[in-house]
């Protein structure tokens, strides 16, 4: 696959996920954060299975091997289980435009994580760029920044742990991203569903919502964590961790521009003094250049080899 490519699906990933934020800020009040978060990785589990079986015309095996399931298993816990949820939490608390933005903090954490646990390669550019959306991250979260019942505080807390959860989860997909997307993807969406859908029947005693409601939610889910969650392991697969966070850092910029031009939030300053930090940062990700001396022992490889843009040379 040609660089190009797979810049173009991290885009294309961070353009849906960025759309279901506000999308599903119209649903929270209707029902719990888990049953929200359920039905949204329903219809990304259920769609991207149905793809799956079209393209191949049947079942075929997953490619992963025994080492692998429990990457899997620990990301989908914490990106399909955890993080979804903690988002609904937080959403309740905050606007969608202000939560949007906050959710550049997964670019940071991921890289973070990539860098100190993974020793991914980092750029003093890159660097600079996380410290200004972290900035802005301040200010959002900063007391009396937030007109939002029971201020912003709070609300921010609980998508910085979703945030944390979905780097955790990143990092942890980037392990077994050589495997068949469409079944990583679905997979997590399946089992989330199941267990966020399952807690809330169960400890909240809650029934599901009406079918048109349900009907939506499916298809944001489908589209919004189903297809995006696809595309986003397709460009780890080529890019790495870090990178793909840094283009993925859109998502928040096409969220927060759809909470406000479509759903009429308000805002304040301090939404737009943290929007122009959060978007230097995301210009100095995304101009970043990486090069640098090095040398790799024998290796095997199962698909080509582009550990990001700027980055490529054979293998002896």
């Amino acid at each position: 696959m040609r660089l190009s490519i797979a810049v173009l699906a991290a885009l294309a990933a961070a353009a849906l996920f960025g759309a279901s934020t506000p999308l599903a800020k119209q649903f929270v009040g209707e029902m719990s954060a888990l049953m929200l978060a359920g039905l949204l990785y329903l219809g990304s589990g259920v769609g991207l299975m149905l793809v799956r079986l079209l393209r191949d015309r049947g079942w075929r095996t997953t490619g992963l091997t025994r080492p692998q399931w429990p990457w899997l298993f620990g990301a989908i816990a914490c990106g399909g289980v955890a993080g979804p949820t903690l988002l609904m939490l937080g959403l309740a608390r905050m606007s969608a435009s202000s939560a949007s933005l906050l959710l550049n903090l997964e670019g940071v954490l991921t890289a973070v994580l990539a860098w100190v646990v993974f020793r991914e390669h980092t750029d003093r550019r890159v660097v600079l760029g996380m410290l200004l959306v972290s900035l802005g991250a301040l200010l959002l979260a900063w007391p009396g920044a937030s007109t939002d019942p029971g201020g912003g505080a709070t609300g921010a807390a609980l998508i910085f742990a979703a945030c944390l959860c979905w780097a955790l989860d990143n990092n942890l997909t980037r392990q077994v991203s050589s495997s068949d997307a469409l079944f990583l993807a679905g997979t997590k969406g399946l089992v989330a569903a199941l267990v966020n859908i399952g807690l809330a029947t169960t400890v909240s005693a809650q029934s599901l919502p009406g079918w048109g409601v349900v009907v939506w939610l499916l298809l944001i889910g489908f589209l919004g964590y189903g297809l995006s969650l696809a595309l986003f392991v397709v460009a780890l697969r080529h890019l790495g961790s870090a990178r793909t966070g840094a283009y993925f850092s859109a998502a928040p910029f096409i969220g927060a521009a759809i909470a406000v031009g479509l759903f009429h939030e308000t805002t304040s300053a301090w939404f737009w003094g943290a929007g122009v930090l959060m978007a230097a940062g995301l210009y100095l990700h995304l101009t970043e250049r990486h090069e640098h001396p090095h040398w790799h022992g024998e290796m095997q490889h199962s698909h080509a080899h582009f550990p990001d843009v700027e980055h490529r040379h054979a293998h002896h």
